[in-house]
């Protein structure tokens, strides 16, 4: 079975600027941890012939130490409209079922929450908010060099849901499927995940 995923995402955690999970490097949020809520547009996506194409998609996480020692804890939200069939499809993707890079991490879950439909909304642009349900995140970049009219990015991170992301500071209130914080960190890129991911392409944090 082939799916793809492909779109603009917006994130959000509470870790210290700049968060140091794309490294694999210990979290810097209260308690040594990183919360977060990454929010995806599917702008174009499908598990064979389910249709994924503009849904909105939202996953939270629990990291309680840097990524590969596991014990992740993780959920996932998908807009209210989204079918039986495409909640399905969502769901069998995320817990790795399908190939790709969800594969990889299913072995580094340690609890996985489940896949629930919710309010999920998206606003693209340069600044691009979401919301999940009753909370929020809304990226705000990092200038780059001074007078260069540029932003400050991160490229070929070990981890990263895409290969160069904008970061910045995404404040907002987060408590979703239980996992609550204050977003300090975010980060934004357009991306695409699929079941036959290319070699050296970005994987997912």
């Amino acid at each position: 079975m082939a799916w793809k995923m492909a779109g603009t995402y917006v994130a959000s955690c509470h870790c210290a600027l700049i968060c140091p999970c794309p490294t694999d490097g210990p979290p810097t949020g209260p308690n040594g941890e990183c919360k977060g809520l990454g929010v995806f547009q599917i702008a174009d996506g499908n598990l064979d012939d389910v249709d994924l194409s503009g849904l909105n998609m939202a996953l939270v996480n629990f990291f309680p130490s840097n990524l590969t020692a596991g014990n992740w804890k993780v959920g996932v939200v998908v807009s209210d409209d989204a079918s039986d069939d495409q909640l399905a499809a969502i769901d069998k993707i995320m817990r790795g079922q399908e190939g790709g890079p969800f594969a990889m991490f299913a072995s580094l879950y340690g609890e996985y929450l489940g896949t629930e439909r919710g309010s999920v909304t998206f606003s693209n642009g340069d600044t691009p908010s979401a919301t999940v349900n009753d909370s929020s995140c809304a990226f705000e970049p990092l200038a780059g060099p001074e007078g260069s009219g540029t932003q400050t990015t991160v490229k070929n991170a070990a981890y990263g849901f895409a290969q160069e992301f904008r970061v910045g500071r995404a404040p907002g209130k987060v408590d979703v499927m239980g996992i609550d914080f204050d977003g300090v960190y975010g980060e934004t890129a357009d991306y695409e995940f699929a079941s036959e991911q290319e070699e050296g392409a970005p994987v997912g944090r």
